[in-house]
């Protein structure tokens, strides 16, 4: 059981577990959850070596709030500053590991957590995840007529009684088949491999549950080689053989943090997240951070940090003994 969970290892996320370090929770209690191998990934990748991280971004006027700040810093020095808030307050970062469901106990309100690695408890959650996560596109073109019909989440349009291609043979792609089938449509899953090699076995028995059913008829070893617009209808090549159904949904990897989100529960106005005070969500006790808080053009390095500071003050005073 962990006081505070956060999901994402970068400047946000860093931040709020130095906030709650020094808010007097003990380090052995927050745990950093990160799905690549290494902390503020997006700005290892995506910033050249040269390239200076600004503290005024976009507008936001670089004042600070909360424990950690930073001017204007080249690549490494933000890096090295991040790395020096690790190891100065001795933080928890499991790496290399993400994070599939998040539930609330509805008997003591406790989060329930399940990784690909292992299930964690806590009594806090803040999900300090990037907004520069895209979905994973196949090789072939889609033709822009059928943008109502092919979709990478299932989130964007309600689908019922229909005929759906889900393609992906991941966790994503088994949530998406399982919640397609109770809004009775008729579910064909195309995987490129013989087996499932990349569901958790939660999963991947209901997946071997749905089939023995006659509920979804999965092709493996199937290679979609084209997409074509066949009366405002997807006709697809499998194998070198044409079909068509209703819709398409992708489930190839890469699934954007809104998507993420909206499957937790956490209710969107538009495009936004809905925030009470403190970055807090609708799911008491569940708090977002950096990005996430900022809209979708997303947040200043100093906007990373106030927000942990601005969450921290409200979980002490509503939550935890601070």
């Amino acid at each position: 059981m962990y006081d505070l969970i956060i999901i994402g290892a970068g400047p946000a996320g860093i931040s709020m577990a130095v906030e709650a370090v020094n808010s007097g929770i003990n380090t052995e209690n927050i745990l950093i959850i990160e799905k690549t191998h290494e902390h503020s990934f997006t700005i290892r990748k995506y910033y050249l070596d040269n390239k200076i991280v600004t503290a005024n971004f976009k507008g936001f006027t670089p004042v600070c709030t909360g424990t950690m700040c930073l001017t204007d810093s080249s690549k490494v020095e933000t890096i090295t500053y991040l790395d020096k808030a690790i190891s100065n307050s001795r933080l928890n970062v499991c790496y290399n590991e993400t994070v599939h469901k998040i539930i609330k106990e509805k008997n003591n309100g406790i989060f329930e957590i399940e990784t690909d690695k292992k299930n964690y408890k806590t009594k806090i959650i803040a999900i300090a995840v990037g907004i520069l996560g895209k979905p994973n596109k196949p090789d072939y073109k889609i033709p822009s007529s059928l943008k109502r019909k092919v979709f990478f989440d299932i989130t964007t349009i309600e689908i019922k009684n229909s005929n759906v291609l889900v393609v992906g043979g991941g966790d994503s792609a088994a949530e998406y088949s399982q919640f397609l089938v109770q809004e009775n449509n008729n579910i064909t899953l195309s995987y490129r491999k013989n087996k499932f090699t990349r569901m958790n076995s939660i999963n991947k028995e209901s997946i071997d549950a749905l089939i023995k059913e006659n509920k979804i008829e999965v092709q493996f070893n199937s290679i979609i080689s084209n997409l074509e617009d066949e009366n405002n209808k997807p006709k697809v090549t499998i194998n070198n053989e044409d079909k068509t159904f209703d819709y398409i949904v992708y489930a190839l990897g890469g699934t954007t943090p809104e998507n993420f989100l909206k499957t937790i529960g956490i209710e969107f106005n538009g495009p936004d997240p809905v925030l009470k005070e403190g970055y807090e969500t609708n799911i008491p006790g569940l708090f977002l951070l950096g990005d996430l808080t900022a809209g979708k053009k997303g947040g200043s390095i100093i906007w990373a940090f106030n927000s942990a500071n601005t969450a921290m003050a409200k979980i002490c005073n509503n939550y935890l003994n601070c």
